[in-house]
């Protein structure tokens, strides 16, 4: 059975605009496109998308996935296997973050006795300590203090004070979304505007120099969790947010 665009999009839960910009760039092409114009997906198409949307959820970028699913090779069985493998330690970790919030709700209610060490079961520091190996390793030692006075800084935030960021920033990330749509420019004085409140969001941290505001940049692109993070957003996110912080950093830092 195919489907339209829009069918697919409400099946599979990815929106016409992503279909839309994958067909453009090759990663998901339709089976036929019909003579009324209309794109149309069978169920190769189908089982590509669900392959796309696994290396998404697993932190793929789009560009890797499409190296994947370019070559002659590839085996749709044994990447779902992969996956499988990878989703179940996804979740032995998830049961230990669930089993790190039971215990420390009876700590706090004084009817279980939890070690410090136990406060931390279950998170992914790795992925922490890897994202500031990345900007130092570019940066240097200015960049280790800096990421000391983030530290600091955060010390003695609330839930309060990281929702507000959270909230600050997801609000910036549907702006540029909306802007990219309305097909404005990264160098335009609207999104310039947008881009000193994401600036201002990163001085609440740190104090950015151009250097390392640009740096950021580097990060976004290369690690793919950004990638999935942006992607969330819009399809161009990634490419539009690097190049307004690199203008506003080059005019005003």
């Amino acid at each position: 059975m195919a489907h339209t665009i829009r069918q697919l999009a409400k099946i599979s839960g990815v929106s016409v605009r992503a279909l839309r910009w994958y067909d453009e760039i090759g990663l998901l092409k339709p089976a036929y496109v019909g003579a009324n114009q209309y794109r149309y997906y069978e169920e190769k198409q189908l089982l590509i998308l669900q392959q796309i949307l696994f290396f998404k959820e697993l932190g793929f970028n789009l560009n890797d996935i499409q190296k994947l699913l370019m070559q002659g090779n590839f085996d749709h069985i044994n990447a779902l296997t992969e996956h499988r493998k990878i989703l179940e330690k996804d979740i032995a970790r998830k049961r230990d973050l669930i089993s790190t919030i039971d215990k420390t709700i009876l700590h706090l209610k004084g009817e279980q006795t939890m070690s410090d060490k136990e406060l931390y079961v279950g998170f992914d520091s790795a992925r922490q300590t890897e994202y500031e190996q990345y900007i130092v390793k570019h940066h240097g030692t200015a960049a280790e203090g800096l990421l000391l006075e983030s530290k600091k800084r955060t010390a003695k935030w609330d839930k309060d004070e990281w929702d507000d960021v959270k909230n600050q920033g997801d609000a910036i990330h549907k702006e540029l979304a909306k802007a990219i749509e309305q097909g404005l420019k990264p160098d335009s004085n609207e999104v310039q505007t947008i881009i000193q409140r994401h600036y201002q969001m990163i001085e609440r941290f740190y104090e950015p120099s151009k250097e390392l505001y640009i740096g950021l940049t580097e990060l976004y692109v290369q690690h793919p969790d950004f990638k999935k993070f942006f992607d969330a957003y819009h399809p161009k996110m990634i490419e539009f947010i690097g190049e307004a912080m690199r203008f506003y950093a080059n005019k005003n830092l």
